[in-house]
């Protein structure tokens, strides 16, 4: 649970927070803005002051991942596309996008897939996540190496969905997500059936 009586850090960062705790209890649709002031114990008007909807909350969210993944991207264009800078780009990507605190993030996506489908900002985070795909394989790579690179992002995600065990860690979700993007990375650019 989030401490909201804790004055210290960000009024933005908190106000995030609480509303990604809201939204994974609760889902988008059904948290309100008021909601969220409650658990914060603000008035909605001090709320309205930093976000004017929860869009621009999710929109806030989705940014620094945008920001994260654009300064990825940037950095795996000048790198040489081979095995070891692939395992690289996506040890980094899952590193930078899901360690510490940010897999609160990835159960809100996980929980709230049909809204984000229709906001400006998961459309970019999709775009951004297909364009690091693009970045794993050269571009005379086969359509199979192409389906490989993009299947080896989504493993990342898919520790999320597909494994709904409480007890699974965090640790444990990286090793499986990053295992199994490991066996579709290392035949990228190999000879096709």
């Amino acid at each position: 649970m989030i401490k909201v009586s804790d004055n210290t850090g960000d009024t933005r960062s908190r106000i995030q927070a609480v509303a990604l705790e809201l939204f994974t209890e609760h889902g988008y649709e059904k948290t309100s803005l008021r909601e969220i002031a409650e658990r914060l114990g603000v008035t909605k008007a001090a709320l309205y002051y930093h976000f004017k909807s929860k869009d621009e909350i999710v929109h806030s969210i989705v940014d620094d991942r945008i920001r994260i993944l654009d300064e990825l991207n940037k950095w795996a264009e000048d790198q040489p596309p081979t095995p070891e800078t692939r395992r690289a780009m996506l040890e980094r990507y899952m590193d930078e996008l899901f360690g510490n605190e940010n897999h609160s993030v990835m159960r809100f996506f996980e929980q709230n897939q049909t809204v984000l489908k229709n906001l400006s900002a998961g459309i970019e985070m999709r775009t951004r996540m297909m364009r690091l795909a693009e970045l794993l394989c050269r571009p005379d790579d086969s359509p199979e190496s192409r389906v490989r690179a993009a299947l080896s992002v989504f493993a990342v995600h898919s520790t999320w969905f597909a494994i709904r065990d409480p007890e699974v860690t965090i640790e444990k979700r990286r090793r499986i997500a990053l295992k199994i993007a490991y066996e579709m990375l290392d035949k990228i650019g190999t000879e096709e059936i």
